[in-house]
């Protein structure tokens, strides 16, 4: 009897393998979750681009924005359009666009940012004053260089 089970525990241990081909098992892709951006820490001197849209949509001005000392020290429309019916807007420092899109947030909006992978920095930031139900204000930062 003793005999009888183990040519049975044979059998289908070689019935199991058989069922198997000989392909090496593919492994699955490594996935590594990638690095988060380092911190990014507003330096005191620095110039951006700033682009009013959002996503794919119109833009509503272009500027070039230096700060000094931790202030904006001025901001130059570069899109070669003047603003038409509506004044020109003042653009904060980029902590102050963080910040004003953490005000909205706060207050019940949306807010969104992305960042530089290398340095921190944000490179896109929108926010909805009003709940989500309004036209979110957007802004796409390029040309990002700090400054002696």
């Amino acid at each position: 009897m003793r005999f009888a089970r183990l040519l049975c525990g044979i059998a289908l241990v070689a019935a199991v393998g058989a069922c198997t081909d000989d392909k090496p098992v593919a492994t699955p892709p490594s996935s590594s979750t990638p690095a988060s951006s380092p911190a990014w820490h507003e330096p005191m001197n620095y110039a951006y681009v700033v682009d009013r849209r959002c996503e794919t949509g119109p833009s509503e001005g272009i500027y070039r924005v230096t700060v000094q000392g931790n202030a904006v020290a001025g901001i130059e429309r570069i899109d070669g359009k003047t603003a038409s019916g509506e004044e020109e807007i003042e653009l904060p420092t980029l902590g102050g666009l963080l910040d004003l899109a953490q005000t909205a947030a706060d207050d019940g909006g949306e807010m969104t940012t992305s960042v530089d992978p290398g340095d921190g920095h944000p490179v896109a930031i929108s926010f909805d004053v009003s709940e989500g139900a309004g036209t979110p204000t957007c802004f796409v930062i390029t040309e990002y260089v700090v400054q002696g």
